[in-house]
């Protein structure tokens, strides 16, 4: 029973780590849009050029779009049916942990304390003399479709996450490429309605 515990614990504090670096995603759109009708797409400029990141995270974003749109069969035009366009949000999350003298739960041993499921002293969420705070950046990635010759927005995609402030640059770009790729998960709506 003991076993089946520490088991369960341990699957629990996989699942919490997991879901700390997943992107959620809601997407939004244009009920009377015909998503059937679109297979090109080209790259708003005007919006793009407005989003508030750096220009390399910009190529990076619209790269990995061009890998989805094109896994997806869509084609770049100079006559597209959508036009795509990003914007970008971040806000600093601040987290306290009041859990002095490191009694409590040990079991997610962050910072490399490692793992020891159970009540007691050792490292935990605490250890010191007073509250943890840590701080981490949320971003908000937002993805548009527009329809090209009426020029409404008929589908729209957030994933929220957090962000790895890396210097490593592969990492960086993986991050990217999943904020991309779960957001563009809900594109088109159709599927989504199907499997309601």
């Amino acid at each position: 029973m003991k076993n089946l515990k520490l088991f369960s614990l341990a699957i629990l504090a996989i699942s919490f780590l997991a879901s700390c670096s997943s992107v959620k995603v809601i997407a939004d759109y244009d009920e009377k849009a015909n998503f059937q009708t679109y297979k090109t797409y080209a790259f708003y400029k005007t919006g793009i050029d407005r989003a508030q990141i750096s220009d390399l995270d910009k190529k990076r974003i619209l790269k990995a779009i061009d890998a989805e749109m094109s896994s997806r069969g869509f084609v770049k035009s100079q006559q597209p049916d959508l036009l795509v366009n990003i914007f970008t949000k971040e806000r600093e999350q601040v987290d306290v942990y009041n859990n002095n003298f490191g009694w409590g739960w040990g079991g997610f041993g962050w910072g490399g304390l490692g793992w020891g499921p159970g009540w007691g002293w050792g490292p935990g969420w605490g250890g010191g003399f007073g509250p943890d705070v840590s701080t981490r950046t949320e971003g908000s990635l937002y993805i548009d479709l527009i329809d090209n010759k009426n020029k409404g927005l008929v589908w729209q995609g957030r994933g929220v996450g957090t962000l790895n402030n890396t210097k490593n640059i592969e990492k960086k770009e993986q991050r990217i490429r999943e904020f991309v790729a779960n957001i563009l998960k809900k594109y088109p709506p159709s599927n989504e309605i199907a499997a309601n």
